[in-house]
């Protein structure tokens, strides 16, 4: 019987009570613009620190959904292995996610479909204490109706590979692609925003090059700009800043941007 990944950062990255959560959730969003007019979002990139220093940028991207959050039903999320070495890619052998706000199931004939892909492995090591899959749970779980989930955890991978699993998992307006995050780490707050810029730069112009110094998801964001399906989808930088914005001093700062691709 397939067992169910608990939460390993409630109570670090984000409230381990429900209803603190809710609040904090609903605050982020509530400070966001609401969602123009336009074409619905079919990717986001977002990122991953705790919520007093990552949130408001995260919650830009996500107040996007707002229009289309009845029809998503399912949510391809990637994001980097800290906590573990790995080579490839690795989905989780678990039935359900689970955060304080409740469970999420995992879309298991999606999951068993791209398991035996080029880069591809089973590991529960790669997702057990991972926060960059985790922080965007809760997120998820506020912006949409029900959903399953396809959690992907990439490692040191060539950026086809993670597109081709990309691509495999597209699918309709029911599909939803995120790509989880953060830009450059420890910097001064200067150099960050100008190393932050160029990185946006490279996002907007669809470039498959990002190097780890310059994102901690560059192999996942690599993947998206490799992805054959994403190539007809225009790309909008939604909120790009650093920890010296939101909360932290400035000389040791780490960088956080959001981007909607539609």
């Amino acid at each position: 019987m397939l067992s169910t990944r608990h939460s390993a950062v409630a109570g670090l990255f984000y409230p381990e009570s429900p209803e603190p959560l809710r609040r904090e959730l609903d605050d982020l969003l509530a400070a966001s613009d609401p969602a123009p007019a336009g074409p619905a979002p079919k990717a986001l990139i977002v990122p991953h620190a705790g919520y007093v220093y990552s949130g408001p940028v995260a919650a830009r991207a996500y107040r996007r959904l707002e229009p289309v959050r009845g029809a998503i039903r399912r949510v391809v999320l990637l994001g980097p292995a800290h906590r573990v070495w790995l080579d490839g890619m690795a989905v989780p052998p678990q039935s359900a996610f689970a955060t304080p706000l409740g469970q999420v199931p995992l879309d298991r004939e999606a999951i068993e479909r791209i398991a035996d892909m080029p880069g591809v492995q089973v590991s529960n090591a790669a997702h057990a204490k991972e926060h960059s899959l985790e922080v965007q749970l809760p997120f998820l779980q506020t912006v949409l109706d029900d959903f399953a989930l396809v959690p992907i955890a990439v490692g040191r991978c060539p950026a086809e590979q993670v597109g081709a699993v990309i691509d495999a998992l597209w699918g309709g307006p029911e599909t939803l692609i995120v790509v989880s995050s953060d830009l450059s780490h420890f910097l001064d707050y200067e150099e960050a925003r100008e190393i932050d810029g160029r990185t946006r730069d490279k996002i907007l112009g669809r470039r498959a090059d990002l190097c780890d110094q310059e994102a901690c998801g560059a192999r996942a964001i690599n993947g998206l700009m490799c992805s054959t399906a994403a190539r007809t989808l225009s790309i909008e930088a939604v909120d790009l800043r650093n920890s010296g914005d939101t909360a932290g001093d400035r000389k040791r700062v780490v960088g956080y941007g959001s981007f909607v691709l539609s």
